[in-house]
């Protein structure tokens, strides 16, 4: 079971271990394209929402949008209340609930929308740190937040880990901090538009409980 081959867990939240009513995210979407003058389509908040395209920025500035002005009006048209109404948890995200070692949070949401889901939900007892990411501590892919996250759980340099997640950026912040990354694929490869390298690839979290650790460098 590859949930006892590690020292120490992390998790990405949303579209891992929780996700949204496409509803919320259709109206958070009206409102941010009232404050940009522009529209969206179902398409292309699908791909923001859930970052199929990987980083975000790059995309929003292929498709003429300021980076800047987009991120200020998604937080002010976020609603916290409307959010925890419209969250669920998926059904796997019990293995989180099932570790027996140390388990982290790294997410890209942030505290005013995180906090009271993950205390909605009760949740929160699940992790020993929980780590949002700002402009100031670095975004996935980026390590620094994972690293954080370590310093936390207060895990040396030698014990194994590995972080979870439903996006690239997830993996990518794994391996840059030297862990395994786990890629949980909510969507499949044709609505993303790719397939997501990892150490793993699942479809549900249940699917790691049945396989084992993949061999280190050098093994046979």
């Amino acid at each position: 079971m590859v949930a006892h081959a590690y020292d120490f867990w992390l998790f990405d939240l949303d579209g891992t271990l929780v996700d949204v009513d496409p509803a919320y995210a259709r109206s958070v979407f009206d409102r941010v394209g009232d404050r940009l003058g522009r529209s969206f389509s179902e398409r292309e908040i699908e791909v923001l929402w859930h970052g199929l395209s990987g980083e975000r920025t790059p995309q929003l500035r292929e498709w003429g949008i300021d980076p800047d002005a987009f991120w200020a009006a998604l937080h002010e048209a976020e609603d916290p209340a409307a959010r925890v109404e419209a969250t669920y948890l998926h059904d796997d995200a019990a293995f989180v609930a099932d570790l027996d070692r140390p388990v982290g949070l790294v997410t890209h949401c942030q505290e005013y929308l995180a906090a009271p889901v993950l205390d909605r939900l009760d949740i929160h007892d699940w992790f020993d740190t929980v780590v949002m990411c700002t402009g100031e501590l670095g975004w996935k892919p980026d390590p620094a937040p994972v690293y954080h996250a370590m310093s936390d759980l207060r895990v040396d340099d030698e014990a194994a880990g590995a972080l979870a997640g439903d996006g690239p950026n997830d993996v990518g912040a794994a391996w840059n901090a030297g862990l395994d990354g786990v890629h949980v694929e909510r969507h499949g490869p044709d609505r993303r538009g790719r397939c997501v390298l990892g150490d793993y690839r699942v479809r549900s979290l249940d699917e790691l409980r049945g396989i084992g650790r993949p061999p280190a460098a050098g093994d046979d």
